[in-house]
């Protein structure tokens, strides 16, 4: 969620200062593009995992801070609430063996912080879980006392229902039909994600994003993980639908004024990281307007490199699916691709083989002679990722020179080969494509990703004679032992099988 901030209120001042900031820090950045050599080598990837924590009964565990002093270890942070949890894992280089490296280091840290966990003196001893949307989840756990403390969730919890000006409205129709009211934004606590980021040169920058956008719904496809809310199956990736509502901040009649909500896709392709920070600046307001003492012209004439602040608090409260991130921490700045798309889970080599397909493919792409992007229509990319949310491995996708196909054919006949060759120009070792990549077209072929199979479980356990609340508690309580197992979600047996 960012960097920790003070409980504080903010006057027109602030606004009218930090606005002016912001506008600074952008045409700084301008300059920065032009003026002054960005790290670029090597191509680092980085890697951030979103966990919830559950009770020996399934329930959500509202103990991260008692978790965090147990583990000990500064690799984890807090997140919203106070039944989640965040890994921040040490950027490497992908190739040849560093997807297995992420792989390793991962599953020895989860599995090193969970004996901590256990032997540690708690009330609830609480297992560590990687799912896009805990499905034993119920409203009353989204109360704001069971936001996790420190003063940025609760200033943006107050930014953003004072920017509403009433409550928010979950209102999410699929397989069924869920509409619930909510005085907090505590149920964006309920979307985990993977968050993959993709360091790239200036010049490389339009073209990896764009790329990015145009896969978004293919990662969708073969990576859905969150079909269940409160008890309710909704849609395959309901973590989406469950975001973009949980933190915006427009009335309904900005919505029907067509203002630009704070979860966003966008709305078209890009020529440079400039025009995403330029558009962050010109159609979204400030949520945390704290202006620092940074002089970014002054900086820059001294020689040195800014931090730019105020434009990457701003930019952090603008929840794009794939977010520029500018970031100079040791006075040598360098850019980000930082991908939001993808779920939680459903185990540690599930979510490397959606890292190695999302980095391999993003990276052909962007090095294509003839940009897809010219021949495919921004929201034709859009379009794709909306039918993947509703539909999961089930949707069907549009890919310019192929049509409108399923996405698991897509995926195995025209994307996997794609992401094979990039990686293979990263330098990734032939053994470990084909073993991730692999993963992948098998998902499609049997058509099973994890909302597929918790789907299918569920369902299962229904017809066994168990109650929707039972049949999600016994579904999660098989899925934490198949998550530990590290068996790739498409080998997972169903309770029929």
């Amino acid at each position: 969620m960012g960097a920790e901030v003070e409980i504080r209120t903010f006057d027109r001042r602030d606004r009218s200062r930090y606005r002016r900031k912001v506008a600074r820090d952008v045409a700084v950045l301008g300059r920065l593009l032009e003026e002054v050599e960005f790290v670029t080598e090597p191509k680092l990837a980085g890697l951030e995992v979103e966990l919830n924590l559950v009770d020996d009964r399934m329930r959500p565990a509202m103990v991260n801070a008692q978790v965090l002093e147990a583990i000990d270890d500064d690799r984890f942070t807090t997140e919203l609430g106070r039944f989640n949890i965040e890994l921040n894992v040490e950027p490497r280089a992908l190739g040849p063996h560093g997807l297995s490296s992420f792989e390793q280091d991962v599953a020895e840290i989860l599995s090193h912080a969970q004996t901590r966990v256990d032997a540690a003196d708690l009330t609830v001893r609480p297992s560590v879980v990687m799912i896009g949307t805990l499905p034993t989840l119920e409203p009353r756990h989204l109360d704001i006392a069971n936001i996790s403390g420190g003063g940025r969730y609760l200033l943006l919890n107050d930014q953003i229902l004072e920017s509403r000006q009433e409550n928010i409205l979950i209102d999410i129709r699929g397989a069924e039909h869920l509409s619930i009211e909510t005085d907090s934004i505590m149920p964006e606590a309920a979307c985990t994600s993977t968050q993959v980021h993709l360091q790239v040169s200036p010049d490389e920058f339009a073209a990896h994003w764009n790329a990015a956008q145009a896969i978004a719904g293919a990662q969708i496809v073969v990576g859905a993980n969150s079909p269940f809310l409160f008890g309710r199956h909704l849609v395959a990736e309901t973590r989406v639908p469950l975001f973009e509502q949980s933190t915006d901040t427009r009335s309904a009649e900005l919505v029907a004024q067509g203002v630009r909500p704070r979860v966003w896709f966008g709305e078209r392709w890009v020529d440079s990281i400039f025009d995403l920070f330029e558009e962050n600046r010109r159609y979204f307001t400030a949520l945390l307007p704290i202006t620092g003492a940074e002089d970014p012209e002054a900086e820059l004439e001294a020689g040195r490199v800014p931090r730019l602040t105020e434009l990457n608090l701003h930019n952090g409260t603008i929840y794009r699916w794939n977010r520029p991130i500018f970031s100079a921490p040791d006075g040598r700045p360098h850019l980000r691709v930082e991908n939001r798309v993808l779920p939680g889970g459903p185990t540690v080599v599930d979510t490397l083989a959606n890292v190695a397909f999302f980095a391999g493919l993003v990276h052909a792409l962007a090095h294509q002679d003839a940009p897809l992007w010219a021949k495919m229509s921004f929201r034709a990319a859009e379009d794709n990722f909306r039918a993947a949310v509703r539909d999961g491995i089930r949707a069907e996708q549009y890919w310019p020179g192929v049509g409108q196909v399923p996405g698991q054919e897509l995926v195995v006949r025209t994307l996997l080969p794609l992401a094979a060759e990039g990686l293979a120009d990263r330098g990734v070792a032939g053994e470990e494509i084909d073993r991730l990549l692999g993963i992948i077209e098998r998902r499609c072929l049997r058509g099973r990703n994890g909302s597929s199979w918790q789907v299918a479980h569920v369902a299962a356990r229904e017809a066994d004679g168990l109650d929707r609340r039972a049949a999600l508690r016994a579904m999660l309580a098989s899925y934490v032992d198949l998550m530990r197992s590290n068996l790739p979600v498409h080998e997972w047996p169903l309770s029929s099988e």
